[in-house]
């Protein structure tokens, strides 16, 4: 079974965790040939699955976090339900497209791809992708976010991070005739857009828990000090990694 580390602040994961790159929807979108019907897997809030509603008759949004789910943005032909990645309600040979926005790493991967290939029909397409941390223009902000995810909460992600910090290029997915893609998220953060973003991370609600103090407050201090005073919003990008496959 995933994991579920963002309940507990799903309402900060659902404003300030970054959207998709149209780009990265729209090249996805362009190995499915039948479009009836997706599943977007550990959907969160489902910022993933609003993206593809437009290129599908129907999705299939899941996410082990009733909290998470809770905030979902609705749309007509999104259906979200609670329920785990690597076992579900679903007959087999159901979906024309799996997706998994950067979930994928917490997943048992065995019984995940053994799912995968019972719900998805023959030569579905099946996309993971994920982001690493974003940086800016202007060095000395990059170096504190920089020594936040290494030294400051460091220790504190689960063993998983890694995949993340490896790109996904070494996490197990056996699907046939594997790309890889390479797509940027931009966005334009305030201060409290970032800490918001900071917040967000399970590694600093594990930090949280274990020293009974928010790191994130004496982060705050740190980019006021080095934050332009000529402007309250400065562009960050945030590279984003794909892996995709066929079932």
């Amino acid at each position: 079974m995933a994991k579920d580390l963002f309940s507990a602040q799903a309402a900060g994961y659902a404003k300030y965790r970054p959207g998709y790159p149209l780009a990265l929807i729209e090249y996805i979108c362009s190995f499915v040939t039948e479009r009836k019907h997706a599943w977007d897997c550990a959907t969160g809030n489902g910022q993933a699955a609003v993206l593809l509603s437009p290129y599908f008759e129907k999705i299939t949004a899941t996410d082990s976090s009733e909290k998470q789910l809770a905030l979902a943005i609705e749309k007509e032909n999104i259906h979200y339900q609670v329920c785990n990645a690597e076992q579900t309600p679903f007959a087999d040979n159901s979906f024309d497209l799996i997706t998994i926005a950067q979930a994928y790493h917490w997943f048992q991967f065995t019984e995940f791809e053994k799912e995968a290939k019972r719900v998805g029909k023959p030569g579905a397409v099946i996309a993971a992708w994920g982001y690493n941390i974003p940086a800016c223009a202007h060095e000395a902000i990059n170096e504190l976010i920089r020594h936040f995810y290494t030294t400051i909460v460091g220790s504190y992600w689960d063993a998983e991070r890694k995949y993340i910090d490896e790109s996904y290029q070494t996490v197990p997915f056996n699907f046939a005739k594997p790309v890889s893609g390479e797509f940027s998220i931009n966005v334009h953060w305030s201060k409290e857009d970032l800490t918001g973003y900071l917040q967000s991370w399970s590694s600093v609600q594990h930090f949280i828990k274990a020293n009974n103090v928010n790191p994130v407050n004496e982060m705050a201090t740190q980019l006021s000090a080095v934050w332009p005073t000529a402007t309250d919003k400065l562009e960050f990008r945030f590279p984003v990694f794909l892996r995709l496959g066929r079932l």
